[in-house]
């Protein structure tokens, strides 16, 4: 691991570190997780010497702890990313925040073993700390070392354990997917699945924080109460997006590729404009600007062709736009080129699928850019093959109109 400068390099939070190339971020949220662990735990610390609790002794300790769970915390989320990245997945980063951390990574091409491996690698990660914590503690004499490692042995052992809590979106939910995927083949059942047994936990969970301390006749305290409310309400949404997740896939997956791609004119980016419009013009659309017949793509619906320029080695640019060829001065036509009028498009416009596909990694590849920190919005996406033959183009308005 080599450490970076804490400095805020995007809406991620603080890059302090990579793994095996993996960008760590602190999130900004995660200060105030310390915040009420030094305001809570500070105050209950006894001194060794003077056996005074709280104070600034009492507060410094808590921090040290804090800093010791946010290791636990980067040891769960790196030990996810580091198998991920074993089992040949693009893992985007690593960030540590207000509800622990989380990872991500490219989950399109996953498979149940793999997803399942990922998911348990997290909570035995805690599950080895707390060995460790708890073999340290026996040789250490007492103090606040042994304070510290046996709150590390506690939490890591919880962690752990709760992690493994069959429900989305805990680890253990990832792992009931995996199983119901393997089993019936549908991967959007195992998430439907898991995401209902993550409301069954998330309800189990509060009944155990705040219903049976009731019934026991001791009434939670409103901290306790308070934080039970945050969690739950954490669960039962991650449970809810598993869902929903779930069901949207299903009905992506009914949307065939073929339903939504245009076919493509490519021409040459050198092309001039008067070349394109007299080679459209002559060939009814389907030409490229040398000349050469272009292929529309096996299944392509009939619809307007997408003009799309092409840079001297090969790779798509940009899209041109025959109104804006037109409005071009017929004098001046023969002598300005494709380049000049192509409106040029952002970097993860081209998606690899198949002919037979549904539209599910277009849609992928749409949503990702819309997330990515500072990136343009993709309105239209180039559909290559496996063999870089370009199927077609298939744009926002096309998906809605599929769906609608």
């Amino acid at each position: 691991m080599s450490a970076g400068s804490p400095t805020p390099t995007s809406a991620h939070g603080w890059r302090i570190a990579s793994v095996h190339g993996i960008p760590v971020y602190l999130g900004r949220s995660w200060p105030i997780i310390a915040l009420i662990i030094v305001v809570t735990f500070g105050p209950q610390v006894r001194h060794p010497a003077t056996l005074s609790t709280g104070g600034t002794f009492g507060y410094a300790v808590a921090l040290a702890y804090a800093l010791l769970l946010l290791v636990s915390v980067l040891a769960h989320e790196g030990a996810h990313a580091v198998l991920a990245r074993r089992f040949g997945y693009r893992v985007d980063r690593v960030v540590a925040d207000l509800w622990g951390g989380h990872t991500v990574y490219d989950s399109s091409q996953s498979r149940p073993g793999a997803s399942a491996a990922i998911a348990v690698a997290g909570p035995l990660a805690n599950l080895a700390l707390a060995g460790v914590a708890y073999l340290l503690v026996q040789v250490v004499d007492g103090g606040v070392v042994g304070l510290l490692l046996g709150a590390v042995m506690l939490t890591n052992a919880f962690v752990g354990a709760f992690n493994l809590l069959p429900g989305l979106p805990l680890d253990g939910g990832f792992i009931v997917d995996a199983l119901v995927w393997k089993a019936t083949g549908d991967r959007n059942r195992g998430l439907i699945v898991a995401g209902w047994l993550g409301r069954v936990v998330t309800v189990a969970v509060i009944l155990w924080l705040v219903g049976w301390p009731l019934l026991q006749g001791d009434p939670p305290s409103l901290f306790t109460i308070v934080w039970s409310g945050l969690i739950g309400a954490f669960l039962w949404a991650g449970a809810t997006n598993a869902i929903r997740a779930g069901t949207s896939r299903r009905v992506i997956e009914r949307v065939s590729l073929a339903q939504v791609l245009r076919p493509v004119v490519l021409v040459a980016a050198t092309d001039s404009a008067e070349q394109v419009l007299g080679g459209l013009s002559s060939s009814g659309g389907l030409t490229d600007g040398s000349g050469r017949g272009a292929d529309a793509g096996v299944g392509v619906r009939a619809a307007t062709p997408t003009v799309v320029a092409l840079d001297p080695s090969g790779r798509a640019t940009g899209i041109v736009d025959v109104a804006t060829l037109h409005g071009v001065d017929p004098s001046r036509r023969a002598d300005v080129p494709v380049s000049a009028v192509a409106a040029r498009q952002p970097d993860g416009w081209v998606v690899a699928a198949e002919s037979g596909d549904d539209v599910s990694g277009v849609i992928s590849a749409i949503v990702a850019r819309q997330q990515a920190v500072g990136g343009e919005a993709l309105r239209l996406v180039l559909v290559v093959n496996a063999a870089g033959d370009v199927l077609g183009t298939v744009s926002v308005d096309d998906l809605n109109d599929a769906f609608g």
